[in-house]
Protein backbone atom coordinates (compact mmCIF):
# COMPACT_ATOMS: atom_id res chain seq x y z
CA UNK A 1 0.00 0.00 0.00
CA UNK A 2 1.68 3.59 -1.02
CA UNK A 3 2.15 6.46 1.34
CA UNK A 4 -0.88 8.26 -0.31
CA UNK A 5 -3.33 5.51 -0.34
CA UNK A 6 -2.32 4.73 3.54
CA UNK A 7 -2.93 8.39 4.69
CA UNK A 8 -6.17 8.24 2.22
CA UNK A 9 -7.77 6.21 4.21
CA UNK A 10 -6.61 7.21 7.50
CA UNK A 11 -8.11 10.66 6.88
CA UNK A 12 -11.19 8.78 5.17
CA UNK A 13 -11.53 7.85 8.72
CA UNK A 14 -11.61 11.05 10.26
CA UNK A 15 -13.98 12.44 7.83
CA UNK A 16 -16.23 9.82 8.33
CA UNK A 17 -16.18 10.30 12.47
CA UNK A 18 -16.29 13.89 12.21
CA UNK A 19 -19.67 13.38 9.58
CA UNK A 20 -21.49 10.71 12.52
CA UNK A 21 -21.56 13.94 14.71
CA UNK A 22 -22.89 16.17 12.07
CA UNK A 23 -19.88 18.37 11.95
CA UNK A 24 -20.17 19.21 8.40
CA UNK A 25 -22.95 21.61 7.84
CA UNK A 26 -23.76 22.68 4.39
CA UNK A 27 -20.27 21.04 2.56
CA UNK A 28 -18.47 23.44 5.36
CA UNK A 29 -15.21 22.45 7.01
CA UNK A 30 -11.67 21.00 5.95
CA UNK A 31 -9.36 18.31 6.59
CA UNK A 32 -5.93 17.44 5.45
CA UNK A 33 -3.01 15.26 6.24
CA UNK A 34 0.31 15.10 5.85
CA UNK A 35 1.58 12.67 3.63
CA UNK A 36 5.27 13.06 3.18
CA UNK A 37 8.25 16.03 4.94
CA UNK A 38 10.66 16.82 1.84
CA UNK A 39 9.13 18.19 -0.39
CA UNK A 40 5.85 18.87 1.82
CA UNK A 41 3.14 17.23 0.07
CA UNK A 42 -0.30 16.76 2.07
CA UNK A 43 -3.91 15.57 1.30
CA UNK A 44 -6.61 17.87 1.98
CA UNK A 45 -10.40 17.83 1.67
CA UNK A 46 -11.59 19.17 -1.87
CA UNK A 47 -13.57 22.01 -1.96
CA UNK A 48 -17.68 22.14 -2.68
CA UNK A 49 -17.64 18.19 -1.44
CA UNK A 50 -20.79 17.48 0.86
CA UNK A 51 -17.98 15.77 3.33
CA UNK A 52 -20.99 12.96 4.70
CA UNK A 53 -20.68 11.03 1.64
CA UNK A 54 -17.36 8.84 1.25
CA UNK A 55 -16.22 9.24 -2.93
CA UNK A 56 -12.79 9.26 -4.75
CA UNK A 57 -12.79 12.57 -5.22
CA UNK A 58 -13.16 13.73 -1.17
CA UNK A 59 -9.10 14.35 -1.08
CA UNK A 60 -6.57 15.97 -3.63
CA UNK A 61 -2.52 16.02 -2.97
CA UNK A 62 -0.78 19.61 -3.05
CA UNK A 63 1.98 21.00 -2.32
CA UNK A 64 3.94 22.73 0.53
CA UNK A 65 2.13 26.17 -1.22
CA UNK A 66 -1.12 24.56 -1.10
CA UNK A 67 -1.80 24.38 -5.09
CA UNK A 68 -2.49 20.61 -6.80
CA UNK A 69 0.79 18.70 -6.95
CA UNK A 70 -1.31 16.21 -9.55
CA UNK A 71 -3.07 17.16 -12.59
CA UNK A 72 -6.62 17.31 -11.63
CA UNK A 73 -9.47 19.08 -11.92
CA UNK A 74 -10.59 19.37 -8.35
CA UNK A 75 -9.89 21.99 -5.88
CA UNK A 76 -8.37 22.33 -2.69
CA UNK A 77 -10.75 23.42 0.36
CA UNK A 78 -10.64 27.58 0.22
CA UNK A 79 -8.74 27.82 3.82
CA UNK A 80 -5.89 25.44 2.51
CA UNK A 81 -3.43 28.01 3.44
CA UNK A 82 -4.39 28.31 7.01
CA UNK A 83 -3.40 24.64 6.67
CA UNK A 84 -0.05 25.49 4.61
CA UNK A 85 0.86 28.11 7.69
CA UNK A 86 0.43 25.14 10.01
CA UNK A 87 2.47 22.37 8.10
CA UNK A 88 5.37 25.14 7.15
CA UNK A 89 5.85 25.82 10.88
CA UNK A 90 5.13 22.92 12.66
CA UNK A 91 5.92 19.04 12.98
CA UNK A 92 2.02 18.90 12.97
CA UNK A 93 0.57 15.65 10.67
CA UNK A 94 -3.09 16.62 10.75
CA UNK A 95 -5.55 19.64 10.43
CA UNK A 96 -8.99 19.57 11.03
CA UNK A 97 -11.73 22.19 10.20
CA UNK A 98 -15.03 22.09 11.43
CA UNK A 99 -18.01 25.04 11.90
CA UNK A 100 -20.29 23.83 14.68
CA UNK A 101 -23.57 26.06 16.17
CA UNK A 102 -21.11 25.77 19.73
CA UNK A 103 -18.18 26.73 18.70
CA UNK A 104 -19.81 29.44 16.22
CA UNK A 105 -21.01 31.14 19.85
CA UNK A 106 -18.32 30.76 21.62
CA UNK A 107 -16.22 32.77 19.22
CA UNK A 108 -19.25 35.28 19.57
CA UNK A 109 -19.78 35.18 22.71
CA UNK A 110 -15.59 35.80 24.07
CA UNK A 111 -14.34 37.41 20.65
CA UNK A 112 -14.17 40.68 22.33
CA UNK A 113 -11.81 39.01 24.95
CA UNK A 114 -9.81 37.45 21.85
CA UNK A 115 -10.14 34.02 23.58
CA UNK A 116 -12.12 31.66 25.84
CA UNK A 117 -10.80 30.37 28.93
CA UNK A 118 -12.07 27.43 30.72
CA UNK A 119 -10.93 25.22 33.48
CA UNK A 120 -12.24 23.09 36.50
CA UNK A 121 -12.83 20.20 33.47
CA UNK A 122 -11.95 16.53 33.34
CA UNK A 123 -11.39 16.66 29.62
CA UNK A 124 -8.59 19.01 29.78
CA UNK A 125 -6.47 16.08 30.25
CA UNK A 126 -7.32 15.27 27.21
CA UNK A 127 -4.83 18.22 25.93
CA UNK A 128 -2.23 16.39 28.19
CA UNK A 129 -2.59 18.75 31.26
CA UNK A 130 -3.27 16.92 34.41
CA UNK A 131 -2.74 20.03 36.84
CA UNK A 132 -6.00 19.95 39.28
CA UNK A 133 -8.45 22.60 38.37
CA UNK A 134 -6.11 22.83 34.67
CA UNK A 135 -7.05 26.18 32.73
CA UNK A 136 -6.91 26.02 28.75
CA UNK A 137 -7.21 29.12 26.83
CA UNK A 138 -8.21 29.24 22.81
CA UNK A 139 -7.51 32.24 20.81
CA UNK A 140 -10.19 34.07 18.91
CA UNK A 141 -9.55 35.86 15.75
CA UNK A 142 -11.77 37.91 13.08
CA UNK A 143 -12.90 36.34 10.31
CA UNK A 144 -11.37 38.01 7.29
CA UNK A 145 -12.98 37.16 3.74
CA UNK A 146 -9.47 37.47 2.49
CA UNK A 147 -8.32 33.74 3.11
CA UNK A 148 -4.26 35.09 2.84
CA UNK A 149 -5.14 37.76 5.33
CA UNK A 150 -6.68 35.69 7.58
CA UNK A 151 -3.87 33.23 6.77
CA UNK A 152 -1.28 35.42 8.07
CA UNK A 153 -3.13 36.78 10.88
CA UNK A 154 -3.62 32.96 11.77
CA UNK A 155 -0.16 32.09 11.86
CA UNK A 156 0.92 34.49 14.65
CA UNK A 157 -0.84 31.95 16.68
CA UNK A 158 0.93 29.04 15.24
CA UNK A 159 3.18 27.63 18.46
CA UNK A 160 3.66 24.11 18.17
CA UNK A 161 3.38 21.17 17.00
CA UNK A 162 -0.51 20.34 18.22
CA UNK A 163 -3.29 23.97 18.90
CA UNK A 164 -6.37 25.37 18.06
CA UNK A 165 -7.60 28.84 17.07
CA UNK A 166 -11.21 29.76 16.61
CA UNK A 167 -12.13 32.16 13.93
CA UNK A 168 -14.90 34.35 14.80
CA UNK A 169 -18.06 32.95 13.27
CA UNK A 170 -16.11 30.45 10.85
CA UNK A 171 -15.55 27.77 13.22
CA UNK A 172 -12.55 25.70 14.70
CA UNK A 173 -9.20 25.03 13.10
CA UNK A 174 -6.98 22.06 15.38
CA UNK A 175 -4.15 20.74 14.17
CA UNK A 176 -1.41 17.81 15.96
CA UNK A 177 1.20 15.70 15.52
CA UNK A 178 -1.64 12.86 14.32
CA UNK A 179 -4.48 12.28 13.34
CA UNK A 180 -5.78 10.44 16.35
CA UNK A 181 -4.45 13.65 18.06
CA UNK A 182 -5.70 16.22 16.18
CA UNK A 183 -9.65 14.31 16.47
CA UNK A 184 -9.11 13.95 20.10
CA UNK A 185 -7.95 17.65 20.81
CA UNK A 186 -11.09 18.77 18.30
CA UNK A 187 -13.36 16.62 20.46
CA UNK A 188 -11.87 17.72 23.46
CA UNK A 189 -12.93 21.32 22.63
CA UNK A 190 -16.19 21.17 21.48
CA UNK A 191 -16.96 19.32 24.44
CA UNK A 192 -15.94 22.18 26.46
CA UNK A 193 -17.89 24.78 24.27
CA UNK A 194 -20.94 22.47 24.52
CA UNK A 195 -20.35 22.87 28.27
CA UNK A 196 -20.30 26.18 28.43
CA UNK A 197 -23.11 27.21 26.11
CA UNK A 198 -25.50 24.90 27.98
CA UNK A 199 -23.58 26.36 31.35
CA UNK A 200 -24.64 30.03 30.38
CA UNK A 201 -28.14 28.98 29.31
CA UNK A 202 -28.94 27.19 33.02
CA UNK A 203 -27.28 30.30 34.65
CA UNK A 204 -29.84 32.47 32.39
CA UNK A 205 -32.74 30.39 33.36
CA UNK A 206 -31.76 30.74 37.37
CA UNK A 207 -30.14 27.43 38.02
CA UNK A 208 -27.10 26.80 40.28
CA UNK A 209 -24.16 26.19 38.21
CA UNK A 210 -20.81 26.59 38.72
Amino acid sequence: MSIVVKKWNELAEVKAELAARDWFFATSGNLSIKVTDDPLTFLVTASGKDKRKQTDEDFLLVDAAGRPAEKTHLKPSAETLLHVEIYNRTNAGCVLHVHTVDNNLISELYAQNGEAVFSGQEIIKAFGIWEENAEVRIPIIDNDADIPTLAQQFSTYIHGDAGAVLIQNHGITVWGRTAFEAKKHLEAWEFLFRWQVKRLLLQRAGLPVG
